[in-house]
């Protein structure tokens, strides 16, 4: 990108650019051009996921590792042609305008707001209740790793096979690993939660030194915590595919295969877990995109567990 230029013509839009040379990350120098880039060379992975989810911004305006902010109304000087979705607020009123990610021109936007990170909905517009996923965002506490993370990943994995589920894991691009189990069917978050935190619990119960399902830090010194609570209609987790700001060098959320988190275990390799931009894109080359099948597979709670918290949702929902 020539640096005199202040505007990026996308599949015919013309997308302002600020401040391209600005270095975005200082390992390596990385400019927000070059973020503009990784996201436009990623778009063809990446944009059917954001289809028509509501994001949630987290702009570093003086780059990772600097001060940040979320953002989730629109900004008023947003362009006419990105789309947005009015969501109620639950307490204040009104409504918030929340950017809907879904072309190549809108990610690049986007990137040059200096929105490092991309935080998406478990749903879709309009069904702002129905999740197409459940997520398991697994988070080591101190004396723990990614490698930690990893042992507790194949236990949940062990626990939603017994449901029938299959599952899908992507390291976080910082120190932790998610799990994603693809729905796809019509389910509400009034199930999915307490099932998640169901799930959560009966692992922490089951591996008391090694998972906790509580949010307290004190509780989590090499455990890891389960976090159920990301399974709700106000809450967001790193996309796939997204870049994390949390050090100094561009890392990417990127999906991980059961074989080579085993591999990584076995070997003790924490590295192999990290991925930057350059090993991220390699991979999606080699491999395409290992989280489709999130996007398609169709699975449901199993009765039994439909049955128990269908109850139970419906009796608050009488008392509230």
């Amino acid at each position: 990108m020539p640096k005199a230029k202040q505007h990026l013509t996308v599949d015919g839009r013309n997308v302002p650019v600020s401040n391209p040379d600005k270095i975005l990350f200082p390992d390596g120098h990385v400019t927000k051009a070059q973020v503009i880039q990784y996201y436009l060379r990623v778009s063809e992975y990446l944009l059917p996921h954001l289809s028509n989810r509501p994001v949630t911004l987290k702009r570093y305006p003086n780059g990772a590792l600097g001060a940040f902010f979320y953002e989730k109304d629109a900004p008023r000087f947003t362009p006419e042609w990105v789309r947005t979705f009015p969501v109620p607020r639950r307490e204040s009123g009104g409504t918030i305008r929340y950017i809907l990610i879904n072309d190549r021109p809108t990610l690049a936007w986007v990137a040059n707001l200096a929105s490092l990170e991309i935080h998406p909905f478990l749903h879709r517009v309009p069904g702002i209740d129905k999740p197409t996923t459940i997520v398991f965002d697994l988070d080591p506490g101190e004396g723990a790793d990614v490698l930690t993370c990893g042992r507790v990943a194949f236990l949940v994995r062990a626990l939603l096979e017994q449901f029938g589920l299959k599952c899908f894991a992507k390291v976080s691009g910082s120190k932790g690993l998610q799990i994603y189990i693809p729905l796809n069917t019509d389910v509400h978050y009034a199930l999915t939660q307490p099932f998640a935190k169901a799930v959560a619990e009966l692992l922490a119960e089951q591996h008391p030194k090694l998972i906790v399902a509580e949010m307290k830090q004190s509780l989590r010194k090499k455990k890891v915590f389960i976090d159920w609570s990301q399974n709700s209609d106000f809450k967001t987790t790193v996309g796939v595919y997204s870049l994390r700001a949390k050090t100094a060098k561009p890392l990417v959320s990127v999906p991980i295969g059961w074989d080579e988190l085993e591999t990584a275990i076995q070997k003790k390799n924490a590295a192999a877990l990290f991925f930057d931009i350059d090993a991220a894109l390699s991979r999606i080359d080699e491999a395409g995109d290992l989280f489709k099948p999130v996007l398609t597979l169709k699975q449901r709670l199993p009765a039994s567990v439909l049955k128990h918290f269908g109850v139970k949702t419906q009796q608050l929902r009488r008392s509230s």
